[in-house]
């Protein structure tokens, strides 16, 4: 699906990114590793590895202009190319209600999970519109509801969802495609332990959590790491060639569009 490609992953945590970055090597792309923990990158730079594909781990914060620069170089010099860029990058989100909220609490989110994909996309232009590559961005289900309290993160997802469709409009023509994955829960060990507060304080068990949680999606259940890397991945390779500009919910069905 992706032999020989080289795929630069933002936000390589334990969770997601470190998803993409294994099944993109298990599809036959060398990576770029890009987060703030070195430790974390090393571990998941291992398991590419044990793959039989090669790894470079750049400890960045992208939110510093010289670190995407400095990112990107070292992507290039190591490889030669950059063929996809997942941009999973994100903070948690300020809570609250934006008619109260410091806006400095929103511009954090928006600094992070918009300005700087965009800020990687420009800088990885050249070499994406050179080997025809993908962009694939990372948003949130929060973009499709008004919920109290998620006002911050919706303002950040929706920002990234319009960057990538204007993106795609722009860089279409020079053969570069841009899409956007749209998740809601996805079943980490970060969910996992937020439910299992949730229950602990109600007094029930965590599956029942679980299948509250659940229910209204038509599937009942919540997505995995892998279900919605296999989304990413998807959209990056050839057999998404004539998809761009898309926003692909990856949600067991909450949302339909």
């Amino acid at each position: 699906m992706l032999s020989d490609k080289v795929m630069l992953v933002s936000g390589t945590g334990p969770g997601l990114g470190r998803e993409i970055a294994v099944r993109g090597a298990a599809a036959g792309a060398d990576v770029v590793l890009a987060a703030r923990t070195e430790k974390v990158l090393r571990s998941v730079a291992a398991e590419v590895e044990a793959l039989g594909r090669r790894a470079l781990v750049v400890p960045a914060d992208i939110l510093d202009p010289d670190a995407c620069r400095g990112l990107t170089d070292r992507a290039l010099e190591a490889f030669g190319r950059v063929d996809v860029f997942v941009s999973n990058a994100f903070v948690p989100p300020a809570m609250g209600d934006l008619a109260t909220m410091d806006v400095d609490a929103v511009r954090a989110s928006l600094e992070t999970d918009a300005l700087a994909a965009l800020r990687l996309v420009q800088l990885l232009t050249p070499t994406l519109t050179e080997h025809a590559g993908s962009v694939v961005m990372v948003s949130s289900a929060v973009v499709h509801h008004s919920r109290p309290g998620f006002g911050a993160y919706k303002a950040s997802k929706s920002a990234l969802r319009s960057l990538a469709g204007s993106l795609a409009t722009e860089l279409g023509p020079r053969g570069v495609r841009v899409n956007t994955v749209v998740p809601n829960y996805i079943w980490t060990e970060g969910l996992k332990g937020w439910f299992a507060v949730q229950a602990a304080e109600r007094g029930v068990a965590v599956e029942d959590v679980y299948a509250e949680t659940a229910a209204p999606f038509d599937l009942r259940r919540l997505p995995e790491p892998g279900d919605v890397a296999n989304a990413v991945l998807w959209l990056a390779s050839d057999l998404a060639r004539a998809v761009t500009g898309q926003s692909l919910n990856v949600d067991a069905g909450e949302f339909h569009s």
